[in-house]
């Protein structure tokens, strides 16, 4: 069965699949970006390859299910990415209890979030917003034809992508990105007694170290310097790479957005962050 890494685009997802791998696939909880590949994301092509024709999204989600019913043949537990929202469309849902196991949901403040989006999607903040406002739709058909992996998720508005995965709470351990940064020995402690109800792994306290150590974001940062990283994100005007890793714990809203923006998102989002804790 499936344990879901899930998350609304640049909130955190990364950073939270860094550390499951070190802590799950090594004995010592160095973490190498080669580990990445043990969590993979879901949707991706290949799942659907002996089940769809054009990779459309109506084909995509009328075979999420089935999909999914393949991965678990083998009756194993394996954690997946996704950026997708868990939403029923037209009667098709994204997974359901026979195919999930647990969920892991990383939240971020929306304030924050925006200036991420507009540096990873090369969009201005006021596109930006109106990305998280709107029922949005991340690839397309004509750029992901020619690759292996990506095909369109349906992301959803923020506060309905975090409002899909976190209204069942069964099963359910939800993270704020900002407790990852304020207080990672705590969040890292969540996450191991979240998990042990799930799947063997050994833990000590070298280990838990070495994981805080090298899943920081100072030393993902500086390990994508290196070109270590295979996950980049481009410039969508010039082709450019550009740093995954940007402001991290830098990327203060409070510096960074005009009132007029600001203000947008804490009316369109209000209910969900005074939920969270943001207001």
């Amino acid at each position: 069965m499936i344990i879901w890494i899930a998350s609304y685009p640049k909130s955190g997802n990364t950073w939270i699949r860094s550390i499951i791998s070190s802590l799950i696939y090594t004995e010592d909880g160095i973490f190498d970006f080669k580990l990445l590949k043990k969590i993979d994301q879901f949707p991706e092509k290949k799942y659907f390859k002996d089940l769809v024709k054009n990779y459309d999204f109506n084909e995509i989600k009328t075979n999420w299910i089935f999909a999914q019913d393949k991965i678990n043949i083998d009756k194993n537990i394996k954690f997946f990415k996704t950026h997708s929202g868990k939403y029923t469309v037209s009667g098709s849902s994204f997974t359901n209890d026979e195919n999930t196991l647990a969920s892991i949901y990383i939240v971020r403040d929306p304030r924050t979030v925006i200036q991420s989006i507009s540096h990873h999607y090369t969009l201005s903040k006021d596109d930006a917003l109106e990305f998280m406002l709107s029922s949005q739709m991340t690839g397309n058909k004509e750029s992901y034809d020619k690759k292996k992996f990506g095909i369109l998720n349906l992301i959803g508005k923020w506060n309905d992508h975090y409002r899909s995965w976190t209204i069942r709470k069964k099963n359910l351990l939800l993270l704020k990105y900002e407790d990852l940064i304020l207080k990672p020995d705590q969040e890292l402690n969540n996450i191991i007694s979240f998990l042990k109800n799930y799947v063997k792994f050994s833990v000590n306290e070298n280990k838990i170290k070495n994981i805080i150590n090298t899943t920081s974001f100072i030393n993902l940062k500086k390990m994508e310097n290196k070109n270590l990283f295979q996950e980049n994100a481009y410039d969508r005007n010039t082709g450019i790479k550009k740093n995954f890793f940007n402001l991290g714990p830098n990327n203060k809203w409070e510096n960074i957005l005009n009132n007029k923006i600001k203000e947008k998102i804490e009316i369109s989002f209000n209910k969900e962050m005074r939920e969270i804790g943001y207001l």
